[in-house]
C-alpha cells in the first residue's frame, strides 16, 4: 500500500472546504445580520506559495460569504465555488475544466457534505476536529484543528515532498 506521503508527489490540485477547514467553523452573528468568520494567515501564506509553485488550489463550499470570496481571490485562487448545494457537481466541473484525474487531487473536508468527493480523490484528509465519519475515511488527519493552520500543514507537506517548499527567492507574503 502506498502511503499518503508518497501520493503527495503526484498531487497537482488541492480542493478545500471553507467552514471547519479554512475557518474554525464558528460564525459570529453581528447586530446588522452579517455573519463573520476568521481565517488563519498561515493557511493564507501556504495557499499563495502553493499557487506560485504551480499547484492549483480550489474551494468548494456551501457558504456564500462575499468576504470569504474576496479573501480567496486576494490569495490568488481562481476556482471558488460558493453557495454550492451539491459539491459533487462542482468537483466534476473542476475535473472537466482542467482535465484532472482524481488521483492527482487532494481534498480536505470536515463534515458530511465532503464525504462523496473524499471517497473519489487521490488523498482525502481532514482537520483534527473533523466529524467522526470524515475522520474514518481520511488518509491523513492533521494534528491541527480547522481554521488554525491545518491547510498550511498539508500544503507544506505536499510542497516539501515535491521539492517546492519555500526558498530564499520566495517573496510571498501572508496577511
Amino acid at each position: 500500500m502506498i502511503s499518503y506521503k508518497q501520493k503527495l508527489k503526484n498531487i497537482t490540485t488541492i480542493i478545500l472546504d471553507v467552514d471547519g477547514v479554512l475557518t474554525d467553523g464558528t460564525v459570529i452573528l453581528m447586530p446588522s445580520g452579517e455573519m463573520t468568520r476568521t481565517m488563519h494567515t498561515k493557511d493564507g501564506y501556504a495557499m499563495q506559495l502553493a499557487i506560485k509553485k504551480g499547484l492549483k488550489i480550489a474551494v468548494i463550499t456551501g457558504g456564500r460569504d462575499k468576504m470569504v470570496e474576496e479573501r480567496l481571490k486576494y490569495l490568488g485562487l481562481i476556482d471558488i465555488y460558493l453557495g454550492v448545494h451539491d459539491k459533487w457537481d462542482a468537483y466534476q466541473d473542476l475535473l472537466f475544466s482542467y482535465a484532472l484525474k482524481p488521483e492527482e487531487i487532494l481534498y480536505m473536508g470536515d463534515d458530511i457534505p465532503d464525504i462523496q468527493i473524499m471517497k473519489d480523490v487521490g488523498i482525502a484528509c481532514c482537520p483534527n476536529d473533523a466529524v467522526t465519519d470524515v475522520r474514518a475515511i481520511s488518509e491523513y488527519i492533521s494534528l491541527i484543528d480547522g481554521g488554525k493552520g491545518c491547510v498550511r500543514d498539508i500544503i507544506e507537506q505536499a510542497l516539501k515532498v515535491q521539492g517546492k517548499w519555500h526558498d530564499e527567492t520566495d517573496r510571498t507574503q501572508a496577511i
